[in-house]
């Protein structure tokens, strides 16, 4: 099962159906246009996201979609996702160079 999770929704609301859940995405704008600001708020989430899977030891795919850029997309690794969206980032310049940015060894 896939979840996601609005910036101000609760992980509360999903944490007790972690051991059915392959992936949540975690919206770090509002749902509904493309290019919004990243919210600092998503990191938390990120953060207790990753320590109740990890405390689980489940494979749940932390997914984090919404103002994500180089800066961005580092700040959500470093937090624990596992898998990022950045559309308007990519699209709105050099493809390769945008992807190569984000890209975390």
């Amino acid at each position: 099962m896939d979840l996601s999770i609005k910036p101000n929704s609760s992980l509360d609301l999903i944490l007790p159906y972690i051991n059915d859940i392959d992936l949540v995405l975690i919206m770090s704008v509002e749902p509904g246009f493309g290019g919004q600001g990243f919210m600092d708020s998503a990191l938390d989430k990120i953060r207790e996201l990753r320590a109740a899977v990890d405390r689980i030891n489940n494979q749940v795919i932390i997914e984090v979609d919404g103002g994500i850029n180089d800066k961005t997309g580092s700040q959500c690794m470093d937090a624990g996702a596992d898998c990022l969206v950045a559309g308007s980032y990519i699209f709105k310049q050099d493809i390769k160079k945008a992807i190569h940015s984000l890209w975390k060894e």
